[in-house]
C-alpha cells in the first residue's frame, strides 16, 4: 500500500515537471509488463464493443460502425443468438493477433439498472462440477453452460481452427458477457482440453467464491479482468472480507484503469493489481457507485445501439441462417459459402 502510494506520488511529480496544464494522454503502468498487454486490451475492448451492434447483418459482414480501427479486417465465423435467454456471442479469426476471438454480449442499457439491483442479492447457489468447495452463481453458470451458446461457441472455434490452424483462443466480454466469458474460457481448458486459451474481460461482476477463483487461476493463470474507475459492477455481488470462504471472490488478475492527478493535470493509470483477486489498493479502494464508468472502457463506448436487446435485426433475404424451434439463430460463414456454392451449381446447370 505504502509503496504504491509513493509510486503514484513520484509519477505525478515527474508529470508536473513536464507538463504545466491540460490532460496528459500517456498511460502509465507498473513494471510487470509481462502480465498485462495494454495494446491487446485496447484491441479486445473494441471486439467487446462491436457485439452491441443492433443489426446482425452489419455485424456478420463486419461493416458496422464499430468494426473498424484496431479490429478492421476481422473474419467472422459464427454469430450465436439465444433468443429464449436473450444472449449473444460471436466467433471469428483476427489475423493481426493471429487468434480465434470469442466475444460475449453484456447486459443492455434498458435492463442494466434492474440487473445491477439483482446482483446485490445473488447467492452462491451452485457447486461447480468437479471442483470441491467451488461455488458459483447458478444464473451466470447456466447462461453459458445450459443454453445454445456453448455448443455454438465450440463449433465456431473448431471451424475457425480448421481453417487457420491451431492458433490461440482469446475469450472476452463486457458486463454479463464478461461473466459468461470466464465460464467459457475455463470450460474450453478443463472440459475440451484446449491449449493456449486466454481470458481478458471488462467490467466483470464476481461469479464465484474463493475456491472457484483458485481453480480458475490454476487453469487460466494469465487471466485479466480490466476494471474502470468507479464502475459499480466489479463490486457486485458484494465481497465480505469477514467471511472470506463463504462470500463471492474475484479471480486474479485485476487491472484497474483510473485517473490520477491534480486539477486540470490528469493522467490515466492502468494499475496492475496483486494476485489475490481482491487487491484492496485497486478498485476496492473506491466506492464503486458509477454506472457511467461501466459503459465506457479504455475510451470505448459499450452502449448498445438498440434498446430492444432480444429482438433480432438482420436482412433475412441477404443472409443464410439456422433457426431452431425456439427462434434461436446461428449465422455461420460456412452456411454462406455453402449457399454460394449451391447458387453457382444452379447457374452452371442452366
Amino acid at each position: 500500500m505504502e509503496r504504491r502510494g509513493l509510486l503514484k506520488a513520484a509519477l505525478l511529480a515527474s508529470c508536473l515537471l513536464v507538463v504545466c496544464s491540460g490532460r496528459v494522454p500517456t498511460v502509465i503502468q507498473q513494471p510487470s509488463t509481462t502480465i498485462y498487454n495494454s495494446t491487446l486490451a485496447k484491441t479486445l475492448v473494441e471486439y467487446a464493443a462491436a457485439i452491441y451492434t443492433a443489426d446482425l447483418t452489419q455485424l456478420f459482414t463486419w461493416t458496422c460502425d464499430r468494426c473498424g480501427d484496431l479490429i478492421e479486417g476481422f473474419e467472422m465465423m459464427d454469430i450465436i443468438v439465444d433468443v429464449e435467454s436473450c444472449l449473444e456471442a460471436y466467433v471469428g479469426f483476427a489475423s493481426d493477433i493471429n487468434a480465434v476471438v470469442v466475444v460475449f454480449r453484456g447486459t443492455q442499457e434498458n435492463s442494466i439498472q434492474n440487473w445491477i439491483e439483482d446482483l446485490l442479492w445473488k447467492q452462491l447457489d451452485l457447486d461447480y462440477p468437479g471442483m470441491p468447495e467451488a461455488m458459483v452463481h447458478r444464473g451466470f453458470y447456466s447462461a453459458y453452460h445450459n443454453t445454445t451458446i456453448r455448443d455454438g461457441i465450440v463449433s465456431g472455434i473448431q471451424k475457425t481452427q480448421k481453417l487457420h490452424g491451431d492458433v490461440p483462443i482469446m475469450v472476452t466480454g463486457h458486463s454479463m458477457g464478461a461473466a459468461m466469458a470466464s465460464f467459457c474460457a475455463l470450460d474450453l481448458v478443463v472440459n475440451y482440453g484446449l491449449d493456449d486459451v486466454k481470458l481478458m474481460t471488462f467490467g466483470q461482476p464476481r461469479v464465484g467464491n474463493a475456491a472457484f477463483a483458485s481453480y480458475l487461476k490454476r487453469y487460466l493463470p494469465h487471466a485479466i479482468r480490466v476494471t474502470n474507475a468507479n464502475d459499480i459492477v466489479p463490486h457486485l455481488p458484494p465481497y465480505f472480507s469477514f467471511f472470506p470462504q463463504k462470500t463471492y471472490h474475484h479471480f486474479p488478475r485485476e487491472v484497474w484503469v483510473h485517473d490520477v492527478g491534480l486539477g486540470s493535470l490528469v493522467y490515466t493509470v492502468e494499475q496492475i493489481c496483486d494476485d489475490s483477486g481482491e487487491d484492496p489498493a485497486c478498485s476496492r479502494s473506491v466506492s464503486g457507485n458509477s454506472i457511467q464508468d461501466h459503459i465506457t472502457y479504455l475510451g470505448v463506448s459499450m452502449h448498445a445501439e438498440a434498446w430492444s436487446s432480444c429482438r433480432i435485426v438482420m436482412d433475412y433475404a441477404e443472409l443464410r441462417y439456422k433457426m431452431d424451434l425456439h427462434g434461436n439463430v446461428v449465422l455461420s460463414k460456412q452456411q454462406q459459402q455453402s449457399g454460394l456454392s449451391n447458387e453457382r451449381r444452379r447457374h452452371s446447370a442452366q
